[in-house]
């Protein structure tokens, strides 16, 4: 019922996509609400009802520190960027991608701004897309006995369809619907676990069947006390917000910037009480569930919980919350990915006259072809979703994070400042990941953030005194 409802919004808007800035952008004619679930919802994924319970799970309260960085970082990218970015991105030539504002931003004829700046999204996006995939297939895996590559393939399938039919107005109007029903799913698990193991005694239950220190968020999972190191790279996940194409695309569609502050409150009133939820959920997950989760297997316990607790039909409205949140961030990053392929080297490179109807059918092959490399990464069914997330997530914060911050509130930013930004940022994120041990354990994209904002300043600074 789920799949035909989304392919019904997704023939509508096919109806309603005419060219490349309808495809790509929706017309920039989304309302305050719409805008701020897609974003919600295209930003959590199947992240926030497997990853983040699963973490919780098995860290216990240490999973706080994300949820505080994360709540921080939306405020701060909605206060910051949202207003900004709509109005320059449309007085730019009515820029409809990020690569393609910061061309206009810094006045690149050469493209090498733009051509970076597509690499890099292309690059993360390939994990991030299969970070969904991985999700999609647990859950098929779980709730009907797939086999794990099947059930990849058949989520993978219905994403794709419904994402390269209908473009941006689809992926919006899909988020919109994804993101109530997933807070929905979420408050209704965590509030019913509550109640039946009552607060005071679910405390004492979990300190007594797990140990002492797990509701305490300066103790890891474990017991032993959280390091400096660990601390800030937990709360460092709200840096990445500055950098996600795929959050910020929304706010480049929204219908005007008076609409933003509404819709600020709307995001971050929704991000607050979801990931409470998730975590709750998490927590009590381990008394509620008489198995316990080891491994991968953790990142299941919101499919458990909402199978023990609500009958049948109730728990498959929870488990299409996860289908949910997983097609909602998928759907908008095949179609972020696709707007780099079409718009920032396509038409750049190959067919600068290129007519809209060839356009958004080459927007529509690019989000195939992404989609199915994206598959083949997804198929190792060992692969965590959280890890996936954190990778992309800090190359994406990395890379466009403070070049798109300084291009917004310093006018004397260069391009050099910004290419420099962008690869430092990019390359730091994934050599860092590579490394171990001591100040390597600080999540990549703390440093790759403060590198590519020094990256930024030194040489924009050189550069104007140079000249």
């Amino acid at each position: 019922m789920y799949f035909l409802l989304v392919f019904y919004i997704g023939w509508i808007a096919y109806r309603k996509t005419n060219n490349l800035s309808d495809y790509i952008l929706g017309g920039r004619q989304l309302g305050r609400w719409t805008t701020a679930l897609s974003a919600g919802a295209s930003d959590m994924s199947g992240w926030l009802l497997l990853g983040l319970p699963g973490y919780a799970y098995v860290a216990g309260l240490e999973a706080i520190w994300i949820a505080i960085g994360l709540l921080i970082g939306t405020y701060a990218n909605w206060l910051l960027i949202a207003p900004r970015l709509r109005d320059r991105s449309e007085s730019l030539n009515n820029a409809l991608t990020l690569p393609e504002y910061f061309e206009y931003r810094f006045n690149d004829t050469s493209h090498v701004l733009r051509f970076v700046s597509a690499f890099f999204i292309l690059l993360f996006f390939l994990f991030y897309t299969s970070s969904g995939l991985v999700a999609g297939g647990k859950l098929f895996a779980s709730v009907f006995g797939l086999p794990y590559h099947w059930a990849v393939l058949i989520g993978a399938a219905v994403i794709l369809l419904y994402t390269s039919i209908g473009g941006f107005l689809a992926v919006s109007w899909t988020d919109l619907l994804q993101g109530l029903l997933m807070i929905i799913a979420l408050s209704a698990v965590a509030i019913f676990a509550v109640n039946e193991l009552g607060g005071y005694h679910m405390a004492t239950s979990i300190i007594t069947r797990v140990n002492p220190d797990f509701l305490n968020p300066l103790k890891t999972g474990t017991g032993d006390t959280l390091s400096i190191i660990a601390l800030i790279s937990l709360l460092g996940w709200g840096l990445g917000y500055f950098g996600q194409p795929h959050i910020l695309v929304r706010f480049m569609a929204i219908r005007s910037s008076t609409m933003i502050a509404d819709a600020r409150r709307i995001a971050v009133t929704w991000t607050a009480l979801s990931m409470l939820a998730s975590i709750v959920i998490g927590l009590t997950g381990t008394v509620y569930l008489a198995e316990p989760l080891a491994g991968p297997d953790s990142e299941k316990v919101f499919i458990m919980m909402a199978s023990v607790i609500f009958h049948p039909v109730i728990a498959g409205i929870c488990l299409a919350a996860i289908l949910a949140a997983i097609m909602s961030t998928a759907d908008s990053q095949l179609l972020v990915a696709s707007s780099a392929v079409t718009e920032d080297f396509y038409k750049t490179i190959f067919r600068p006259n290129a007519g809209e109807k060839e356009l958004v059918l080459v927007g529509r092959l690019a989000v195939i072809c992404v989609a199915i490399i994206a598959t083949l990464i997804a198929l190792n069914p060992e692969q965590q979703i959280l890890e996936l997330v954190s990778y992309a997530w800090a190359g994406f914060g990395a890379a466009f994070g403070p070049t798109l911050l300084l291009s917004l509130l310093w006018k004397s930013m260069t391009k050099a400042g910004a290419i420099s930004g962008i690869i430092t940022g990019g390359l730091t994120v994934i050599i860092w990941s590579q490394l171990q041990g001591g100040l390597f354990e600080l999540y990549e994209l703390v440093p790759g953030f403060v590198f590519s904002l020094i990256a930024i300043i030194v040489v924009s600074n050189t550069q104007i005194k140079s000249s």
